[in-house]
C-alpha cells in the first residue's frame, strides 16, 4: 500500500496489522446498523472480515514468511485461535460460579437438547442428500460436501476436522468447500435468531434474566480466606487457566479399536479451555493461589477475543466463498442451520419447558455458536445465559462429530 507516490509505504506485517484494526472499525459501524431493533452487533466484524477476504485476499498471499509460517494462512489461524481462547475462557470464568447449580437443576434437559439439535441437523443433511443426489455425478463427493455444509452450518470446527479425517483423502477438499459456504449463514443466522425470538415473543427480558439468575442465589458460601494473587488484574491467573484448558483439550480418546491411529475424540482447544474456565470460575483458587480475574478484565477479553475470532474466520472464509459458491449449496446450508435451531427452540420451550433465556442459551450451545453467545449476552445484559451454553456445548460437540462420521460411513 503506497500513498502520495511512496511518501507513505505500508506493506507486509504492518499492512496486515493495519487491516485488522480497519476491519474492527468498519465491522462495528456495520454492527450498529439496526432494522426494527435488530442488529448484527459485534458480528458486523464478521461481515467486514468476509468482505475483506473477498476483495483483498491477494494482499495476504504475498510470499512473506516468518520461519516456516506461511503468512496468509497460519497468521489468520493464530488470530482466530487466540481470539477463541480469550472468549471462551472469559465465558467460563464468568459463568463458573452459577454453572454447577444450573447444571444440577437442568442436567437432563441440556443433554436432551444438545442431542435433539444435532440429530435434527443430521436428518436435515440426509434429506438434502436425497433431494440433490440425482444431479450430482459423484455421490461420495456430494456426501463429503454435505458433511462440510453441516459442520459449517453448526459452526463446528471439530466436526469439520472429523469429517475430513473420515472421508477418502481425494474428497477432503469437498468438505472444506462445504464448510466455507455454509459457515457464513451459520454465524449470522444464529446471531439474528437470538435477537429476534425475544422480540417476536414480546418477552420482558429483565424478568426472563431474573429467572436464571435466581437459580444460583445463595448457592455459594462466603470465603474469607486470603489467597495469593499472581498480579493485580488477574491476567496471570487467566493465562494459567488457558494453559490448563489447552492441555485438557489435547487429550484424545479413541473411538475405534485402532487406538490413537484411528478415529479419536477430543474436547479440542475450545472445549478444553471452556471446561477449565468453568472449574476455575467455580472454585476461584488452586491451593493458596487465587484464580480470580477482575470482571472488567474478563469483559474486555470476552469482547476482544470475539472480534479476533471473527476476523480470523471471516477473512479466510471470504477468500474461498465466491470461488466455490453455488446457490443450491448455500440453500442446503441455510436449511441445516434453521431447521435444527427452530426444532431445538420449540423442544426447549414446549417439551422441556425451560425459560426463554435458558432456551436461547441452549440454542447457542447446541449450535456450537460462539458469536451467537456473545450476542445473547448483550441482548440479555447478563452473563448468566452462558451457563446454558456451557452445559449444552460439550454434548453438542460430541454429537456433531459422531453425526458427521456416521453420515459419511452410511451415505458415502
Amino acid at each position: 500500500m503506497s500513498i502520495l507516490g511512496g511518501v507513505i509505504s505500508i506493506k507486509g506485517v504492518t499492512f496486515f496489522v493495519l487491516s485488522i484494526f480497519a476491519i474492527i472499525v468498519v465491522g462495528y459501524l456495520i454492527g450498529k446498523i439496526s432494522i426494527k431493533g435488530v442488529s448484527l452487533g459485534t458480528a458486523g466484524v464478521f461481515i467486514a472480515s468476509i468482505l475483506y477476504g473477498i476483495l483483498r485476499f491477494d494482499t495476504l498471499s504475498e510470499t512473506l514468511k516468518i520461519g516456516d509460517i506461511t503468512f496468509s494462512n497460519d497468521a489468520l489461524k493464530i488470530i482466530e485461535t487466540c481470539g477463541l481462547v480469550l472468549f471462551v475462557c472469559s465465558v467460563g470464568l464468568i459463568a463458573g460460579p452459577s454453572f454447577f447449580s444450573n447444571l444440577k437443576k437442568n442436567f437432563k434437559s441440556y443433554i436432551f437438547l444438545g442431542v435433539v439439535i444435532i440429530v435434527s441437523g443430521g436428518l436435515t443433511c440426509t434429506l438434502c442428500y436425497f433431494i440433490g443426489r440425482g444431479s450430482e455425478p459423484d455421490s461420495k463427493q456430494f456426501v463429503a460436501l454435505l458433511t462440510g455444509l453441516l459442520s459449517g452450518a453448526l459452526t463446528s470446527t471439530p466436526a469439520f476436522s472429523a469429517a475430513k479425517g473420515t472421508v477418502d483423502p481425494a474428497y477432503e477438499s469437498a468438505v472444506t468447500v462445504g464448510y466455507g459456504i455454509s459457515y457464513i449463514f451459520g454465524v449470522i443466522g444464529v446471531v439474528l435468531f437470538v435477537q429476534l425470538m425475544p422480540k417476536l415473543l414480546h418477552a420482558n427480558i429483565p424478568e426472563e434474566v431474573k429467572k436464571i439468575t435466581d437459580v444460583s442465589a445463595g448457592e455459594r458460601k462466603k470465603d474469607d480466606r486470603k489467597y495469593i494473587a499472581i498480579d493485580p488484574f488477574g491476567i496471570g491467573a487467566f493465562a494459567f487457566v488457558i494453559i490448563c484448558g489447552i492441555f485438557l483439550g489435547a487429550i484424545k480418546i479413541p473411538l475405534s479399536n485402532k487406538g490413537l491411529s484411528g478415529t479419536t475424540f477430543s474436547l479440542t482447544t475450545t472445549g478444553g479451555v471452556l471446561i477449565a474456565g468453568l472449574i476455575a470460575g467455580h472454585f476461584g483458587h488452586i491451593g493458596h493461589i487465587s484464580l480470580k480475574v477482575q470482571h472488567d478484565v474478563l469483559k474486555t477479553f470476552q469482547e476482544f477475543g470475539l472480534i479476533l475470532f471473527l476476523i480470523g474466520a471471516g477473512v479466510s472464509g471470504g477468500s474461498e466463498f465466491l470461488q466455490y459458491f453455488k446457490p443450491v449449496y448455500f440453500l442446503y446450508g441455510v436449511l441445516m442451520t434453521l431447521i435444527p435451531m427452530i426444532i431445538g427452540f420449540i423442544v426447549a420451550m414446549k417439551v422441556v419447558k425451560l425459560n426463554l433465556m435458558n432456551a436461547l442459551g441452549c440454542i447457542t450451545g447446541g449450535m456450537t455458536s460462539t458469536p451467537a453467545l456473545g450476542t445473547l449476552i448483550k441482548t440479555a445484559g447478563s452473563e448468566a445465559v452462558a451457563s446454558a451454553y456451557a452445559a449444552t456445548y460439550p454434548i453438542a460437540l460430541i454429537a456433531v462429530v459422531i453425526t458427521c462420521q456416521v453420515l459419511i460411513l452410511t451415505l458415502g
